[in-house]
């Protein structure tokens, strides 16, 4: 194995090394982030399928660092953190994972922080921060970055001689079809690369502003505003919010953490406890934060505890088996609101019940049994609020805090109306302080079974996505709106510390809480904030969206997504609801092996597509959890086998092998996938997803 920097031995006219020969092959893979490394890890799991004999060549280009890429680069702030704990990282796929390919053992982030991480991170002086944080802690990005470029780094020497990696620090800015099978890839520093094959794994796409953050943007240009727009926290320049400036955030999420720790200790802010208190101690350098979101609260707090299972849930009501007795329409999609929302909501409930039924009994006045059956006839999924079940359930779990209610988890300030901003701030406050007791504690660990039942419900939508049963407005509508928006709330917070920051913040006269469903407008040249739940308005000078972009490939600002969808080589989603109205999302797509289809319908058999803005692409959610199967794993090894496949035949006859395309409606099964495995049957086109070519 060898790896090359740059343009190492590449010719920048021609693009093949100056020593090719017809058993050289090189793959071209844009975009060298957690999911490029994901492919290479499997390529280097899977080389025995490559001829000893040939050399193939992968070339990576991203302008970030390898195996880190943009979002987990190193040079960020170290106060910024990740939302789950160390133990529950991994990059490695393990025993549990189900794929064709071996196992290659390797460290969760715990296991490294303890074992062959730490030369690396005493070198970076982290040692002390990773002793502290622990498997139960949240590591910061920067020690995640650490992991990575170590990650990326064992698996460069796992690969043998015949496999080499030359790495590119610049920008892909094109990729054309050249004849013969090829592909030619243009990037920024005048570098031109031929490729026998392409992966395209950039990641989240940035994409350009709606039309209403242009709205804003214009209005604080015309009248010298500060505007800051949505976008990940890192990137963001927050030079503009002055000492003492008074700002409106929308938004409460991750974002939103990340901002208020940027703004408060990354302005020389302390915390420090007093009397059994977390006090903040300002700098006279901190902006005055007034916040309000749809919920007007913050994602509830990652747990403080861990419950005694092993390996991921599974579904009771949401299976596979009942997701494909289902009704369709004429186009083949599931009614997800009529018809798979009810199941959605069972799973949780149940998940709930059981766990308060078996580990916590002495709150329960009926038998399991009994109350399940009741349940399963009788469960309501928008109220318990004047149901029969309601009623039943009120005897059977005489706690109201025992109740899975998920209208009031969901929204909890629905039907509120506060008598002034004292008292929005005081209730934001004590929901925040009762949800951090809660989460902290064992004896409410029906929250604990919630989470691991929307893991499970996760893993059977994106089955169903995958398999086309989901159309693509209900997909927008309701499973990255509805279900993703649910499961962040719940189940993707951030680390219980920031929130006892939060509360300490507030207490501070720092942050301000505006309420839910916040409305910003502009009057009199300001940004004037309200909420319907609160009189009176804020006004200020500074607006900050703290939330990311919602994906929309047609939207995008990738130079080589701009350019593959105008000349039709990517279609995309443009997808409008029945009355034609444009709900945006669109995504990508790909057959069922990840290869790009074209605006013709027909299938690039030599260019590949992986990640959050490709339809029916798996894991892009974030890292997976040791022993969980993790869905990204496995279509990773799926796609390494896949390439080596395909150059591997282009070395034995001689050239590259075979056509760009091949027609869609014509599925194929490689002989040496054994049954059981992934067969490729590609996805047709339906006639609710236009096809967009710009």
């Amino acid at each position: 194995m060898t790896v090359r920097s740059d343009a190492a031995r590449i010719d920048r006219r021609g693009g093949r090394p100056a020593d090719a020969t017809p058993r050289h092959r090189r793959l071209v893979v844009v975009g060298g982030g957690p999911r490029a490394f994901g492919v290479l890890e499997r390529i280097a799991a899977n080389a025995q399928r490559w001829p000893a004999a040939a050399e193939l060549e992968i070339v990576v280009v991203d302008p970030h660092p390898a195996g880190a890429g943009r979002i987990w680069r190193d040079d960020q702030s170290g106060l910024l953190w990740m939302n789950s704990v160390a133990r529950d990282v991994t990059v490695f796929p393990d025993t549990s994972v189900t794929m064709a390919g071996p196992v290659v053992a390797g460290p969760a982030l715990h296991e490294w922080m303890a074992g062959e991480g730490r030369p690396g991170l005493a070198a970076a002086g982290l040692l002390d921060e990773a002793d502290v944080t622990g498997p139960d802690g949240f590591a910061s990005r920067r020690i995640q970055s650490r992991y990575l470029d170590w990650a990326w780094r064992r698996v460069l020497a796992a690969l043998p001689p015949a496999i080499r990696v030359t790495q590119h620090t610049t920008t892909a800015l094109a990729v054309t079809d050249t004849g013969s099978a090829r592909q030619q890839v243009d990037l920024a520093d005048g570098t031109t690369l031929t490729a026998d094959a392409v992966v395209l794994a950039q990641g989240y796409l940035d994409r350009s502003l709606s039309d209403a953050d242009q709205a804003f943007a214009r209005a604080a240009e015309r009248h010298a505003l500060t505007y800051i727009p949505p976008g990940p926290t890192a990137d963001l320049d927050l030079s503009a919010l002055g000492a003492g400036e008074s700002v409106v955030v929308r938004g409460m999420g991750l974002a939103f953490v990340d901002l208020v720790v940027l703004l408060t200790q990354g302005r020389g802010g302390r915390f420090h406890e007093e009397d059994g208190r977390l006090r903040y101690e300002a700098s006279g350098a901190e902006p005055v934060l007034y916040v309000g979101s749809r919920r007007g609260v913050p994602y509830h707090a990652k747990l403080g505890y861990r419950r005694s299972v092993t390996g991921p849930a599974t579904t009771r009501y949401l299976t596979a088996a009942a997701v494909a007795a289902l009704p369709r329409n004429d186009r083949g999609h599931l009614d997800f609101r009529k018809d798979v929302w009810p199941l959605v909501v069972r799973e949780l409930a149940v998940a709930h019940y059981e766990e308060l039924f078996s580990r916590h009994p002495d709150r329960t006045t009926v038998p399991w049994s009994e109350f399940l059956h009741r349940f399963e006839n009788g469960f309501v999924v928008d109220t318990l609020e004047h149901s029969s079940f309601g009623r039943y359930l009120t005897a059977a779990v005489p706690a109201a805090a025992d109740h899975f209610d998920l209208p009031r988890i969901d929204r909890p300030f629905a039907g509120h109306r506060f008598a002034d901003a004292h008292a929005v701030d005081r209730a934001v406050a004590d929901h925040v302080a009762e949800d951090l007791r809660r989460r902290a504690d064992p004896s409410f660990s029906p929250d604990a079974a919630v989470f691991d039942a929307l893991l499970a419900v996760f893993g059977a939508l994106a089955g169903a996505l995958r398999s086309g049963s989901i159309g693509p407005a209900d997909r927008v509508r309701w499973v990255e709106n509805r279900f993703h928006g649910l499961f962040s709330f719940l189940a993707s917070g951030p680390p219980p510390r920031r929130l006892v920051e939060l509360l300490a913040l507030q207490e501070a006269g720092l942050v301000h809480f505006l309420g839910p469903d916040i409305t910003v407008q502009l009057r009199g040249g300001r940004f004037v904030a309200s909420s319907p739940a609160a009189p009176g308005t804020v006004t200020t000078r500074a607006l900050v969206d703290a939330r990311l972009t919602r994906p929309d490939v047609l939207a995008a600002t990738d130079p080589i997504i701009r350019g593959l969808l105008a000349t039709g080589q990517l279609a995309a989603e443009d997808i409008v609801d029945d009355d034609g109205v444009a709900l945006g999302g669109g995504q990508l797509l790909a057959d069922a092996s990840g290869r790009a289809i074209r605006a013709d319908g027909s299938v690039h058999l030599r260019r590949f597509l992986l990640g959050p803005s490709v339809s029916g692409s798996a894991g892009s959610a974030g890292f997976a959890r040791p022993g969980f199967n993790g869905p990204g794993f496995r279509q990773n090894d799926a796609v390494a086998r896949d390439l080596l496949e395909l150059l591997s035949a282009d070395v034995h006859s001689g050239s590259a092998a075979g056509p760009h395309t091949r027609d869609p409606r014509r599925p194929t099964l490689p002989a040496d996938h054994p049954p059981g495995h992934r067969a490729t049957v590609d996805h047709h086109l339906p006639s609710d997803r236009k096809v967009a070519v710009r």
